[in-house]
């Protein structure tokens, strides 16, 4: 449904993304996992036409971004990180609007609405006005607006960052209540977000995918550390021998010197590490009922999704910050300050504010967008007065 092959976006001599590579099956949920400025953002600007790649291809149902803009237009939903919603209307009129410029046509508009209400939750806040609702309805509506023409696949940027808790669990539950109909393009940095939503991952850092498989498998790759923790009592150094000579334990580590608030300084958790490919459980539970020791607590350990995150990324300190890409980046998300840029601006009567993005960047183009609130610094001539 989605492929992306050796997609790259450079501004000047920065480079955004750098051949990015990936594909999403129909009905798949993709979570587009990476830190902030390592160009997801980007990537969705380039798969919903908004702004042209430097280089590289990307089809959306068989229609190329690029060649085919408005074909794959017609067939994505997208939410931007902040909903584009006018505030004075209500949530009905709204949906009725947007319909309408999507072009679902007249006899089908009143079904595709109602549809869109009742599967966005919506139907009780159908004649308030947008303005009134909270932020967790106003991102419903988003949704709402993104999936009212049925397209086959939508693209969500950032679409829980600034709610609460409950208003999380709400739109990831109405998330993938939308898989297996629609394909979806998650893009966060929020890893519970993906865990627990997404079907497969594509890690993005730096402006390259460094990773792309589902979370269970990514973990799997990374299971040379898992092992056992252990809470146990008695003789410790008899335990951390006995447990270290066992077949397929590589080491065993205390955790701490003793358990706090069991008073109990006899109490101790030991950490054990495992050869790859073993799992000593049975063997490590025997050695330490044997060894007359106490065992209060026994869990495995395996690696989490966070640590992959972390072991894939962990070059991202190393990003210049004061680079155009990063700063481009920095600004769409609203919980980023944008850094102040001067500018200068060179206009004239007939000026087109949507300046050619295939160009280089300049600092004209520096994005203002979301709930974000730059300062600015501009230089721009005065208009001459016509003469009379």
């Amino acid at each position: 449904m989605i492929e992306v092959e050796q997609l790259s976006k450079v501004y000047g001599s920065t480079a955004a993304i750098q051949e990015v590579t990936f594909a999403v099956e129909p009905g798949e949920i993709l979570g587009f996992l990476g830190p902030n400025g390592a160009g997801k953002t980007t990537t969705m600007r380039i798969l919903t036409g908004y702004l042209p790649a430097t280089s590289g291809t990307a089809k959306i149902a068989g229609f190329d971004v690029h060649e085919n803009s408005m074909a794959v237009r017609q067939r994505i939903g997208y939410l931007p990180e902040t909903p584009p919603l006018y505030p004075d209307m209500t949530v009905e009129g709204f949906l009725h609007f947007v319909a309408r410029i999507k072009g679902v046509v007249a006899g089908d508009r009143a079904k595709q609405v109602e549809n869109a209400l009742t599967r966005c939750n919506l139907l009780e806040k159908r004649q308030v006005l947008i303005r009134k609702l909270s932020k967790g309805f106003k991102q419903r509506v988003g949704i709402a607006q993104a999936i009212v023409h049925d397209p086959p696949v939508i693209i969500l940027d950032e679409p829980t960052v600034g709610l609460d808790p409950r208003q999380i669990i709400d739109v990831r539950n109405l998330i993938k209540s939308l898989a297996g109909d629609h394909t979806i393009i998650l893009s966060t940095h929020i890893l519970p977000e993906v865990s627990m939503t997404c079907s497969r991952v594509a890690i993005i850092n730096r402006g390259r995918v460094v990773a792309t498989n589902t979370p269970e498998q990514l973990m799997a790759e990374l299971a040379g550390e898992t092992g056992y923790e252990l809470e146990v009592e008695g003789d410790i150094a008899l335990a951390q021998a006995r447990l270290a000579a066992l077949p397929g334990v590589k080491t065993v580590e205390p955790i701490v010197d003793s358990v706090e608030g069991s008073g109990e300084p006899s109490r101790q958790k030991l950490r054990l590490s495992l050869v790859t490919g073993t799992d000593p459980g049975r063997e490590i539970a025997a050695v330490v009922v044997n060894s007359g020791l106490g065992l209060y607590e026994m869990r495995r350990t395996r690696v989490s999704l966070e640590k992959v995150f972390l072991e894939l990324t962990t070059e991202e300190k190393a990003i210049d910050p004061e680079t155009m890409a990063a700063a481009y980046e920095r600004a769409s998300h609203r919980d980023t300050e944008p850094p102040i840029l001067p500018i200068s601006v060179t206009t004239d009567q007939t000026t087109d504010w949507a300046p050619d993005r295939t160009q280089s960047i300049k600092s004209d183009e520096t994005p203002i967008e979301d709930e974000t609130e730059a300062s600015i610094t501009a230089e721009q001539p005065s208009r001459p007065e016509e003469e009379p």
